[in-house]
């Protein structure tokens, strides 16, 4: 499979800069998004072909991958069908006009765009924040080429820049404890992600729920 990273390779502070010349006053968050969009446009202008099935992916980046995608197909009359990973993408799919499909149906993928958490030098990502990354992955495995599109802020030369990270891992419910004891078996603790707005675990997408499984920066050498 061809691995491609999209990023913006600017800094916030020169995003910033750039925008006070130009007489406008443009916060952290407005130029984070900027450089989303940017990463996520050039994703699309430059894989996106006629007649491919593409894999959608989730989060925020995602929504302007989307969005340009939407214009494409408009603009240039592509016949794109669309397979999404979450619930998320299945409503950008919808929402933009964009012909959904699945994998039954579509069971090779030309192509996948896609979002991180991290990504370091040598391109291994680090995905699950939204909770539904057990379908990314297998989407990204059906796709021919598979696309990552960050901002600078998701870029690490290695994990671990911080005291700890965490790796999520979405599991069965039945079967948490047993996989929590061999992954503390490699070292680190592993914890079952709360919800947010109600009692008791994060549910994915799935059903299932996810261990964080966070890790000291004294153990990350031993991995």
């Amino acid at each position: 499979m061809l691995r491609r990273l999209f990023r913006h390779s600017a800094d916030l502070s020169s995003v910033l800069r750039g925008s006070k010349r130009k007489g406008l006053i443009m916060d952290s968050a407005k130029a984070l998004d900027a450089c989303k969009k940017a990463a996520a446009v050039a994703a699309v202008n430059e894989l996106v072909e006629d007649n491919q099935a593409i894999g959608i992916g989730s989060g925020s980046t995602i929504v302007h991958a989307v969005e340009r995608l939407a214009e494409r197909v408009k603009q240039e009359g592509l016949k794109i069908t669309c397979v999404p990973t979450s619930f998320q993408a299945r409503q950008l799919i919808l929402d933009n006009g964009l012909v959904l499909t699945d994998l039954d149906q579509t069971p090779q993928l030309d192509l996948a765009i896609d979002g991180a958490d991290l990504v370091d030098s040598k391109l291994t990502l680090i995905k699950g924040g939204g909770g539904c990354h057990t379908l990314e992955k297998i989407i990204a495995d059906s796709s021919k080429k598979f696309a990552v599109v960050a901002d600078y802020s998701k870029l690490v030369d290695f994990f671990g820049h911080k005291k700890e990270f965490k790796i999520p891992v979405e599991v069965l419910s039945v079967v948490n404890q047993t996989v929590k004891i061999w992954l503390e078996g490699k070292g680190g603790k592993a914890m079952i992600r709360p919800a947010t707005s109600k009692m008791g675990p994060t549910i994915t997408d799935n059903g299932n729920f996810i261990l964080d499984w966070h890790f000291p920066q004294q153990a990350i050498n031993n991995l």
